[in-house]
């Protein structure tokens, strides 16, 4: 078995979400003065490679603690769509090229890239997004969760969160901010995206990664 950390790391100065700050990593403790390290970790429940549930927009929905763990844990397809352009948006037809593998898969993570902006002005601008179709396919289908390499699932400059919206009619998850999709391949893979357990959690950051056959 091979395990592939699809986590970004959590660092002062890293990217956020614009109009959010930036997490605080502070030395509380010290070897020094204590005899052991310990850090004060400051930070928003949507830092990093991080996990939004339905409470993200609709109150008295699910939140993350409300869920069992078995929905973090299940069969992932990675969908290659670095042929789409800035602000293009991913068709159906995507989905439909892969169908059989698309059906038996729990989680659907959207390859666009953009990971290898992480750091970078560009992260930030437009990137390929998917289309209201695939997301009511994610919902017909019973998917847990979607993926994306992006810093959203909806433009920067949707304000309404359309994409969001939709998805959170029903139970599912989406993770934001995931790298190494690449590394992944095409076929099926155990995906496992277990995010901080904390009370009434509207969106925590997880340790994202896949589990597949050694070559």
């Amino acid at each position: 078995m091979k395990v592939i950390d699809l986590t970004q790391t959590i660092e002062e100065r890293m990217p956020v979400y614009p109009g959010t700050e930036g997490p605080r990593l502070e030395p509380a403790s010290t070897y020094e003065r204590d005899g052991f390290r310990e850090t004060l970790l400051t930070l928003y429940s949507h830092t990093g490679t991080h996990m939004d549930a339905p409470a993200h927009l609709f109150p008295d929905r699910t939140t993350l603690d409300g869920f069992p763990a078995s929905q973090f844990l299940g069969k992932g397809l990675v969908v290659d769509c670095r042929e789409f352009q800035p602000g293009e948006e991913i068709p159906m037809s995507k989905i439909q090229a892969v169908r059989d593998l698309a059906d038996q898969a729990e989680f659907l993570l959207f390859l666009t890239g953009w990971s290898r902006f992480w750091g970078k002005e560009e992260y930030f601008g437009e990137y390929p997004v998917i289309s209201r179709e695939i997301c009511e396919y994610v919902l017909q289908s019973g998917k847990k969760g979607v993926g994306f390499d992006t810093i959203g699932i909806d433009p920067v400059a949707d304000s309404g969160l359309t994409r969001h919206r939709l998805l959170f009619a029903q139970e599912v998850v989406v993770i934001e901010n995931l790298k190494n999709l690449e590394l992944v391949g095409s076929e099926l893979f155990w995906f496992a995206a277990l995010p901080m357990k904390y009370q009434d959690a509207d969106g925590a950051p997880v340790r994202a990664v896949a589990l597949t056959e050694e070559v």
